[in-house]
């Protein structure tokens, strides 16, 4: 029986190092088979299909911050499958705790491109009315909406599991940030809590290779990110983040075991960021553009893209459809979101508490007031 003064053997940790130290993949970047893929067409044409609305929604929202419709944007170009692949391991019922880069999570989960859109133009339809800063999440898909402090979610994720253990539910929950996280101390206090009391959540860390302008290098002296859930008894599991199929097998996995009971695992995406942080920063201060060009050739669209249409799933027009499609879609949501009337002013006094208070009820007064004494002068209100 192991004491304090126990001494243990390498031997025992090998499997899980070999798993946090490798790299798991069923295709390469050119869509060639590695490995038996245990998918068939139908989930495979749907995680392509996601991607490629991410991908597409993602461009919109980039040109209409530029034209000043929406405030902030994060780009996911590059991303998608990491989003993508997890988010689709879990169950209706289960809870994601996203960062702000996961499109495809959020379509994943069932969200439409009308309610992002919405939410990122705080029009009159916005489903958060306000609340958040160009962030997106709604109960009504179990998704939580994602912080702006990096990593803050970590823990939240570990206490929602912990409380769906507590009550007996059925319910695992699972967290999504960069590799930037990993150096926040909520990042730590998550994992050691999960570990120690086998929360039922999943880890999955989007190794983009850069957080803003700090390189992944800069973030850790580890050989990998997967290698620090061994630490604190989380098994690490590295995998091909631009593999869609990969994260997907690697997260439904990880996602059973911990609804049996079987405690936390932690997965390390190793992706790649081709754009800016968001819509504010400038990449070309910070990396050469050899670096992001030469890194186009791992895109997980053009991935499984490939591997599709070399497995007869679709036809070169069958893809170029899907794109047309869903291109002309969007676009027609995009025009109807445009012409929606923004939030009314009065919406920052609105669901501070359940029932408004004496306060605030005069100051709506008084903004009703001044915005009424606006309108005589002239003075519009944006």
């Amino acid at each position: 029986m192991a004491h304090h003064f126990t001494a243990y053997e390498v031997e025992e940790l090998l499997p899980e190092l070999k798993a946090s130290l490798g790299l798991r993949r069923f295709i390469d970047e050119e869509g060639n088979e590695v490995q038996k893929v245990p998918l068939g067409p139908e989930p495979l044409m749907r995680m392509y299909i996601t991607m490629v609305r991410a991908r597409i929604l993602d461009e919109w929202l980039l040109r209409l911050q530029r034209v000043g419709k929406v405030a902030l944007h994060a780009p996911n170009v590059g991303q998608e499958a990491a989003a993508a692949g997890s988010a689709m391991a879990l169950r209706e019922e289960d809870w994601l705790f996203p960062s702000y880069r996961e499109l495809a999570a959020y379509i994943a989960r069932g969200m439409n491109e009308e309610e992002i859109l919405d939410r990122a133009m705080a029009n009159i339809d916005d489903p958060l009315r306000g609340s958040e800063f160009v962030v997106y999440g709604h109960r009504k898909y179990n998704i939580v909406p994602a912080p702006v402090p990096v990593g803050s979610q970590v823990p939240l994720a570990v206490g929602a599991a912990m409380a769906a253990k507590i009550l007996g539910h059925s319910v695992v929950t699972m967290a999504i940030f960069g590799d930037g996280a990993t150096s926040r101390a909520d990042f730590h206090a998550g994992l050691n809590f999960a570990g120690v009391f086998r929360a039922p959540v999943v880890f999955v860390i989007q190794n983009n290779a850069w957080a803003i302008s700090m390189p992944s290098r800069r973030q850790t002296a580890a050989k990998t990110f997967a290698l620090k859930g061994v630490a604190y008894g989380v098994p690490g599991v590295r995998v091909d983040g631009n593999d869609v199929i990969a994260v997907y097998t690697t997260a439904s996995e990880a996602v059973e075991r911990a609804r049996a009971g079987e405690g936390p695992t932690l997965l390390e995406a190793v992706t790649y960021r081709l754009g800016p942080h968001t819509t504010a920063d400038d990449p070309d201060r910070y990396r050469p553009r050899e670096e992001a060009k030469a890194m186009e050739k791992f895109d997980p669209i053009r991935r499984l893209g490939k591997y599709l249409k070399a497995r007869g799933i679709i036809s070169e027009k069958e893809e170029r459809e899907i794109w047309s499609e869903w291109g002309e879609r969007i676009e027609r949501i995009v025009k109807r979101c445009y012409e929606k009337p923004p939030l009314p002013p009065s919406v920052v006094l609105e669901n501070v508490y359940s029932e408004p208070t004496w306060n605030l009820e005069e100051q709506m007064r008084e903004l009703e007031e001044s915005l009424e004494v606006m309108k005589e002068l002239g003075i519009g209100v944006e």
